[in-house]
């Protein structure tokens, strides 16, 4: 990737992953304000959902710090061994991180629409991954590099949701979440992926370096 955009990209995952580990781990997660906005809306959220709550955050911070050191030709190129060590963490995470949030998607707050755009959202998670192992184990490894590019920018997901949250907010103010909750379930990736394509077919070269 472009040191600049790798850069930008790594600086914004790790506050957020911080920032994340801080809230809901650090601090108790029911007094995190998502949670405490769902509570607010007359959401019945039972041990079973906060457990798998916690997967999906402490996973998806793994995932998502792990993964500009994956995309990072680089350090890939320096260390084959670590990239495949990382690699494999990488998809583990998201595979149990994923499920997870497949689960919470069920029962997210704002209706049908906040529902269907996070399901689509882990699906597409899984669904992606899935793809990369397959070129990889195929020896593909231009098809793995833009599969991977395209799943991290579903992982950024937790980046740009956290962004437009605050945002919408301050506009709209906390009393219609449940509203505009259901156009963050779609905007917080679906403009990922329309970038990362754009740069995939206009910005990487036909032919990427087999590091095998």
């Amino acid at each position: 990737m472009k040191r600049k955009m790798w850069l930008t990209m790594s600086v914004l995952a790790f506050l957020i992953a911080g920032y994340s580990i801080v809230q809901y781990i650090v601090l108790d997660a029911k007094q995190a304000g998502f949670v405490q906005l769902k509570l607010m809306l007359s959401a019945t959220l039972n041990s079973f959902w906060f457990i798998m709550l916690y997967i999906h955050i402490i996973l998806g911070v793994l995932a998502l710090v792990i993964g500009p050191f994956t995309l990072s030709s680089k350090l890939r190129e320096n260390n084959v061994k670590r990239h495949r060590i990382l690699g494999k963490i990488y998809c583990a995470s998201i595979l149990f991180g994923g499920s997870a949030g497949l689960y919470l998607a069920f029962n997210a707050t704002g209706g049908w629409v906040t529902k269907l755009g996070f399901c689509v959202l882990s699906i597409g998670w899984l669904l992606t991954m899935l793809l990369a192992l397959i070129k990889i184990k195929h020896r593909n490894i231009q098809a793995h590099q833009k599969w991977m590019l395209r799943n991290y920018a579903l992982t950024f997901a937790a980046v740009t949701l956290r962004i437009w949250l605050p945002l919408f907010t301050i506009l709209f103010g906390g009393e219609n979440f449940q509203y505009y909750y259901a156009v963050i379930a779609w905007l917080c990736w679906v403009p990922n992926l329309i970038v990362i394509e754009w740069y995939i077919r206009r910005k990487l070269g036909p032919i990427l370096v087999n590091i095998y």
